[in-house]
């Protein structure tokens, strides 16, 4: 079984990897608001798997935490979007 949960951290880790990078890169607002919230999805996963991993479950309070904000940052920059942005994209 710990092969498998460190397979799956590994893939994680690497989606991770690139959402860091499509964050770092852009080109526009929208795809780095999109990056963010992959960013977000994988670290509510990565937490999960250490949940089970570390037979904690006090950490599935920190993955629902984590989810929450996450979603509450992508309705914000939603709407940060939709009212304009910022000019220079």
């Amino acid at each position: 079984m710990s092969a498998i949960l460190a397979s799956c951290l590994l893939a994680l880790t690497a989606g991770l990897g690139l959402a860091l990078a499509r964050l770092w890169r852009g080109p526009s607002l929208p795809d780095r608001v999109v990056a963010l919230e992959l960013f977000a999805t994988l670290t509510v996963g990565i937490i999960g798997l250490l949940t089970i991993a570390a037979d904690v479950a006090e950490l599935l309070d920190v993955a629902i935490v984590m989810a929450l904000m996450g979603f509450m940052a992508t309705v914000g920059f939603a709407r940060f979007v939709e009212r304009g942005g910022r000019g220079d994209d």
